[in-house]
């Protein structure tokens, strides 16, 4: 009647999810303003002047139809062809408009083109720590997750650990910069270090091995870090974004693929997007919202509240004595547990109404995931419990 794989997934959340789920019925139980969660990746930054503009008007001055019909299932192709030009005018990179394909989001994009380019007998390489569900989506292709750990000091790319992950079998490798969970952006260095790799394991093994750029965090960076653009040197590379957290609108589910003409075999990549796609019933993404993308495509958002939140939570924390690797992007802070077992100190933390995520589902454990993108308040109240909580273990 069911498939048990199915009903697994659907009686058990993501660990986030969960704790999520349980702050909220903490928030009502005791109050809100007496929970820190930091569970979930909600921006907290109003959405960009511009967003709100865009909508207004195409409200007021579009039809019914024009403005909520069905567009084509890749995509309304005047919107594909802005995001193209942008992309070309940011990154000097040569999309093709009929290569991008407009999706439900980042979940959407990375479900399409992993059931295009990877199946059985297929493995797909992810960098530990990753967000939970790459797992999810790759077995969901038929393929096989190949965990490759990060540096442990700095959390960037260890190419020799990447080229010993990597044989005949490899299809995949998902790229997430800057990445969730620990904020880290990978160097132009490291991204040139993959390209060659990639590019000897192609002649040796006579395969095509994708880059998945997943990218819903390029646009939230600090300082003056750069995040390389992918399809500038590596033509096998499919971009899966989302303007979830660059606009803050996650609800609103709208983002986009894109595969680089610079692909081999570009149009049958893109045509199995398609396909999966349509298999999947991800076909006509949000019409308005398609349009809103285009004209917002490329604009940050309040970029200086995440830094705020970054800055005190960061000083805090390493001044009461934690430890953790300063982020250089995204909303999240990657933080040492002080014990062994991370959902152990979970657990503890719960006693403190301080709601974070352990590492273990992101593939590492003995850590766990803060995400800053709270209101600056709820940041300054939860010092005070973050101080009591290591003074409890510390002297435990």
């Amino acid at each position: 009647m069911i498939t048990e794989r199915a009903l697994a997934l659907g009686k058990k959340r993501s660990t986030i999810r969960e704790i999520f789920e349980y702050s909220m019925r903490r928030k009502r139980e005791i109050g809100e303003e007496n929970v820190f969660d930091f569970s979930l990746g909600n921006p907290s930054v109003p959405s960009p002047q511009a967003v709100t503009d865009c909508l207004k008007e195409l409200i007021e001055n579009e039809t019914t139809v024009a403005l909520h019909g069905y567009t084509s299932a890749a995509g309304a192709m005047a919107v594909r062809e802005k995001i193209a030009k942008k992309t070309y005018n940011r990154f000097d990179f040569k999309a093709n408009p009929e290569l991008i394909y407009m999706t439900c989001g980042a979940a959407a994009s990375l479900s399409c083109t992993l059931s295009a380019i990877a199946g059985e007998k297929d493995e797909v390489l992810v960098l530990s720590p990753y967000f939970p569900e790459y797992r999810v989506f790759i077995e969901n292709a038929g393929a096989t997750v190949v965990e490759v750990p990060t540096k442990r000091d700095t959390f960037t790319l260890d190419i020799e650990k990447i080229k010993n992950a990597t044989n005949k079998k490899t299809r995949a490798i998902i790229i997430n910069s800057p990445c969730n969970p620990t904020g880290v952006v990978y160097s132009e260095d490291d991204i040139i270090a993959l390209s060659d790799l990639l590019k000897e394991k192609r002649e040796q093994y006579g395969t095509h091995i994708t880059v998945i750029a997943d990218e819903p965090y390029r646009e939230i960076v600090y300082g003056d870090v750069f995040v390389p653009y992918i399809p500038n040197y590596y033509d096998d590379t499919v971009v899966c974004y989302s303007y979830s957290k660059s606009l803050s609108i996650p609800g609103e589910r709208i983002g986009y693929i894109m595969v680089s003409p610079q692909m081999q075999y570009a149009e049958d990549v893109f045509y199995a997007v398609c396909g999966a796609a349509r298999s999947m019933g991800y076909v006509c993404a949000p019409s308005m919202w398609q349009r809103v993308v285009a004209e917002c495509d490329g604009i940050a958002p309040n970029i200086e509240a995440y830094n705020e939140n970054r800055t005190l939570l960061y000083n805090a924390l390493t001044e009461i004595g934690f430890t953790a690797v300063k982020p250089e992007g995204a909303f999240y802070l990657f933080l040492k547990s002080p014990m062994p077992d991370a959902k152990e100190f979970c657990e503890k933390a719960k006693e403190y109404e301080l709601l974070l995520v352990p590492s273990d589902d992101f593939g590492c454990g003995g850590y766990v995931r803060i995400a800053y993108c709270v209101e600056k308040s709820v940041i300054e109240r939860a010092i005070p419990a973050f101080r009591e909580l290591y003074k409890e273990i510390k002297n435990g």
